[in-house]
């Protein structure tokens, strides 16, 4: 269902694209230097959403920023970047995926060089507006070119490594944004969290002709009402997730929903009647119906919320009542991070022998970790053990190494090689939505119930919010087809 696509050579960040010299020599899959490849611009995309964390303090002093032109720098990153993921996937799908990945790495490498030289708060934040764009550009050519390259134990394995480069992204980013601004590198200070991105992305760029290029055999037409609706939907719901703990939730930001909801209804009818008139919908109804699909997406939601809400909270509690700096606190996350490292390697055995149970497993291994984190910080307090904690916190990675990798395996499974793009898309869009959710309502409810309670209180309440996530998911994992 996918054919090979010629690629023009990149001459530098504005070459523009040149027509196909024509078709190249089949690929023989996906070779392990391809994959490489791949992962790293995902993995530059995944860093870039915590790495300034840490450094804002220092770019509000050098660039006089208040707190909302700091915020906009984190979130802007993030709006940009969950937006354009699904149109991302679809073009990757109609113009090719390898040529989508170079480009998209080209601007993400340019647009990280211009957030290191900002010489003004509002150029850094249209800057890393830009940089997620370009995010959004590259990342759903990663598993969408795992899906159509690779079969059997090779995609679960590759699979796997995507699963450990998004879970180790997020812990890395925290920890090397620590270490970068702590070491002050060539006395660049904060820019260097920014500046790291160009050597590595420009190594990348020159090993991108190594990966197979795929693309769809007929090129899917363009869906304007589709595209305007899913935005729409999008802005109004990623509106409500970014500003509403800053502007104190306010009744017409609620009313977003509302609009969302109406924008969600008119795109699912839109795309419906397209697709019946044979047109080409940006979220073909057809391949989100596939129970392998949906069942996942349902899972993948829940176990993204706890994912993200976990992170944040225990940032707060390590760096507000344990005083760690932002590398040390990152530093404690080592376990989670060596725990679903190694896990991983592991997992497409596992999986072979438990099929979708494999998800079932992790599920109650990572809400025994979470009951363990529980115990300890509520008969503990104020001087929990600092082993049973990190105990608790290496359960949780192994847990979610049980289950990332097998849940994206499942949602991609149905999904034609032609449309891997667009299913890719709607799967990372949806662990997005869903991270930020979780890191939003988590953050909300520890705030607000540290404000009447203790702090071993709040602490053991959201940890049974989290255990009520991992309940939902093993209970959603009893219905999953096996992904192979």
């Amino acid at each position: 269902m996918t054919k090979r696509e010629g690629f023009p050579s990149l001459q530098g960040p504005n070459a523009a694209p040149k027509p196909s010299a024509g078709p190249e020599p089949a690929a023989a899959g996906l070779s392990g230097i391809a994959l490489v490849v791949v992962l790293t611009g995902y993995a530059l995309s995944i860093v870039d959403a915590s790495i300034v964390n840490v450094a804002l303090t220092s770019i509000g002093d050098n660039l006089h920023g208040g707190s909302a032109a700091l915020e906009l720098v984190v979130s802007g990153y993030g709006l940009s970047y969950a937006l354009g993921l699904v149109l991302g996937g679809r073009l990757g799908d109609a113009f090719g995926r390898r040529r989508l990945y170079a480009y998209g790495l080209t601007a993400f490498t340019v647009t990280s060089a211009l957030c290191g030289l900002a010489p003004t708060i509002e150029f850094l934040v249209a800057a890393r507006l830009l940089q997620g764009a370009a995010a959004a550009m590259l990342v759903p050519q990663v598993l969408a070119t795992i899906q159509a390259a690779t079969q059997g134990p090779a995609r679960a394995r590759a699979i796997g490594m995507y699963g450990a480069t998004a879970a180790l992204g997020m812990v890395t980013g925290q920890i090397l944004g620590g270490l970068l601004v702590s070491l002050d590198v060539a006395g660049i200070g904060w820019r260097s969290v920014f500046a790291i991105n160009v050597p590595i992305g420009v190594a990348a760029l020159l090993l991108v002709r190594r990966i197979p290029a795929t693309r769809a055999d007929a090129k899917p037409g363009f869906d304007p009402v589709g595209t305007v609706l899913f935005g729409v939907t999008m802005i109004c719901v990623l509106a409500v997730v970014v500003a509403g703990p800053d502007l104190g939730w306010p009744l017409w930001l609620w009313s977003l929903l509302a609009v969302a909801a109406v924008a969600a209804v008119a795109l699912v009818r839109a795309e419906r009647a397209l697709e019946a008139r044979g047109g080409s919908p940006l979220l073909s109804p057809s391949v989100l119906s596939h129970p392998g699909m949906r069942r996942g997406l349902a899972a993948m939601m829940p176990f993204s919320a706890s994912f993200g809400a976990f992170l944040f909270v225990y940032a707060l509690i390590a760096q507000g009542h344990f005083g760690f700096d932002g590398l040390a606190s990152g530093g404690v996350l080592m376990p989670f991070a060596a725990a679903f490292f190694v896990v991983t390697l592991f997992t497409p055995r596992i999986a072979a022998a438990l099929g979708s149970r494999i998800v079932t497993l992790g599920a109650l291994v990572q809400g025994t970790g979470l009951l363990l984190l529980a115990l300890v910080i509520w008969l503990g307090w104020p001087h929990p053990s600092l082993a049973l904690v990190l105990v608790g916190i290496g359960l949780f990675g192994v847990g979610a190494a049980l289950i990332g990798p097998t849940l994206f395996r499942t949602i991609l499974a149905d999904v034609p090689p032609a449309q891997a793009g667009m299913g890719s898309g709607v799967l990372v869009t949806s662990q997005q939505m869903a991270t930020a959710l979780g890191a939003t309502v988590g953050g909300t409810l520890y705030v607000s119930l540290a404000g009447w309670l203790s702090t071993a209180s709040a602490t053991v309440l959201v940890l049974a919010l989290l255990g009520c996530f991992s309940v939902t998911v093993l209970v959603i994992s009893l219905k999953l087809p096996d992904p192979s």
